[in-house]
């Protein structure tokens, strides 16, 4: 748990950055494990995903604990966190990287969507996945799965601590998510990466254009020539980055 509130400042840095900048500057903290393994967008969106964690724990299902039945009681935990995961938070869950039985559809994750939470990530799968990728919401799971979560999955914890694709997951870390998948950014950490992501974002759109002009990659990336350097602060100057 965590008392970090993510600031409109610092989520409008995120939404600009992507998860291969935060893995880097991550990596450079000693940080090598906050990749989402095995998961990826249901469907692309024009903008990033990025909430604070709000989680949701699932363990292996034994035949007389999750019959259909279960779902009418007014307190099963999958139900509670749809109904409680924070506007702007992301829900994740911790479905043991077991994608054979779904952990939600799409009337669960459209519900979310209209409450106004920030995504949805499980390192299971989802049924419906197409009504899920039409949200305008992000969404990423492994891979679409038809069965219910009963077949294989029974939630149980909300909002502690989990796994989720081999990362640990607090909750209100700072979870962002693009095209390449999802990143976890433990939350005291939250600002001080989207500041200087900010920065290490500006440097590699000046890269790319050296490259597609033709500029060889040695003493430019990374920038161990001074003219590349000043070639760099010259295009700061130029485009207010």
């Amino acid at each position: 748990m965590t008392d970090y509130i993510l600031s409109d400042d610092t989520k409008a840095k995120l939404n600009r950055i992507s998860t291969a900048s935060i893995a880097t500057q991550l990596y450079k903290r000693g940080l090598r494990n906050q990749f989402i393994q095995g998961v990826s967008p249901v469907a692309p969106k024009a903008e990033r995903m990025v909430g604070q964690a709000f989680t949701l724990r699932y363990i292996p299902a034994r035949e007389d604990r999750n019959q259909l039945e279960v779902f009418r009681t007014e307190d099963h935990p999958q139900r509670v966190a749809v109904e409680t995961c924070p506007v702007g938070h992301v829900l994740v869950m911790d479905a043991r990287q077991d994608a054979s039985a779904a952990t939600a559809g799409s009337i669960l994750i459209t519900r979310m969507a209209v409450r106004g939470c920030a995504g949805v990530v499980s390192d299971g799968g989802f049924r419906d996945a197409q009504g899920i990728g039409e949200l305008d919401m992000p969404a990423f799971h492994a891979r679409p799965s038809a069965p219910t979560n009963l077949t294989k999955h029974e939630a149980l914890d909300i909002n502690i601590p989990i796994g989720c694709g081999g990362v640990a997951v607090f909750p209100g870390d700072v979870i962002v998510g693009d095209s390449d998948g999802v990143m976890v950014i433990p939350a005291h950490l939250a600002d001080e990466i989207a500041e200087v992501c900010s920065g290490m974002e500006a440097f590699e759109d000046f890269v790319l254009e050296e490259v597609l002009a033709g500029t060889p990659i040695i003493g430019l990336y990374p920038c161990t020539h001074e003219e590349n350097q000043k070639k760099f602060e010259d295009w700061r100057a130029k485009t207010g980055r």
